[in-house]
């Protein structure tokens, strides 16, 4: 059986100022997606889920649905505020979506195979996607799971600080411990993190997290009931956010599953910022130059 791309693409993408998840990189106005989808179909993955607000269906399977009839099966889960799904029978009020985590839920029924979760809205490369459909086919069980790691380095916008999940790895490759640092960025030559007004150094080929995660669906029953604790314990917070290492930190601590951490050398890239959206052109271009992606990915 192959395995299932799940593609998180519900976010608010507020600090880009639009709906980066379907804006235009490509030559045809081919979106980040896109390229995830034709890399991921190239390494042997059998159907692409996406994870929306059931505002974007439209949209999407006006984009989407043309282009990979026949090539790639797809489904369509949606991220709501819907709590009584969980058993949680009080309003919560909400600012924002309840984060990575709370989403990945939303595929619980769709889902009955091994899979990965990635961003909508970051590019990973090929070589990502081939790692992780031979460990989603060969290595992967209900406490096997798996991370791609990205070197730090290769994971930074020029346009300002971002967020990147930094990885403790053991000697023989698996995940001690995720923190999430949320400003990251270039001081010159070197990688820092800001933390109470100073900054620490990170070796470049530090391992992040891009949100590039192998699971199977047993990891569902135990988001589910973790999901539940969050939002009862988070309820006067708003803006408070259920993510993804949420889940991979318990699972550690717990000792009911472990991470393999994948490494790849591939350069990450991605829209944090509007401003980043030349780069992410120029460097799809350069990949079609070198004779990597065709001009028209779906011709």
């Amino acid at each position: 059986m192959k395995p299932t791309l799940l593609i998180l693409a519900a976010g608010m993408a507020s600090r880009y100022g639009s709906m980066k998840q379907i804006d235009g990189f490509g030559p045809n106005e081919e979106t980040i997606i896109d390229y995830s989808i034709y890399d991921a179909i190239k390494a042997g993955f059998g159907k692409v889920v996406f994870i929306i607000k059931e505002d974007f269906v439209d949209n999407f399977k006006a984009i989407f649905e043309r282009k990979l009839n026949g090539k790639i099966e797809t489904d369509y889960v949606f991220q709501n505020f819907d709590l009584k799904q969980y058993g949680i029978d009080i309003e919560i009020e909400r600012a924002k979506p309840w984060g990575t985590g709370h989403a990945i839920l939303a595929a619980r029924h769709a889902i009955k195979e091994p899979f990965c979760v990635i961003n909508a809205d970051d590019f990973y490369g090929l070589d990502s996607f081939e790692k992780m459909v031979k460990f989603l086919t060969e290595e992967v069980t209900g406490s096997n799971y798996s991370m791609i790691g990205y070197e730090i380095a290769k994971t930074l916008s020029d346009f300002g600080s971002v967020s990147r999940g930094v990885c403790k790895v053991s000697h023989d490759g698996y995940l001690e411990e995720i923190i999430e640092r949320t400003k990251v960025l270039r001081d010159g030559e070197a990688v820092v993190y800001e933390e109470d007004g100073k900054q620490y150094p990170l070796d470049l080929d530090t391992r992040v997290s891009m949100n590039f995660w192998g699971f199977t669906p047993e990891v569902f029953k135990l988001s589910e009931e973790l999901f539940k604790e969050f939002a009862l314990s988070h309820q006067d917070d708003p803006k408070s956010e259920f993510f993804i290492p949420i889940i991979v930190e318990t699972l550690l601590n717990s000792e009911k599953a472990d991470f393999k951490v994948v490494p790849t050398d591939s350069k990450w890239f991605g829209v944090t910022y509007k401003e980043d959206k030349p780069i992410v052109q120029a460097s799809i271009d350069e990949l079609i130059k070198e004779g990597i992606y065709p001009e028209n990915l779906w011709a």
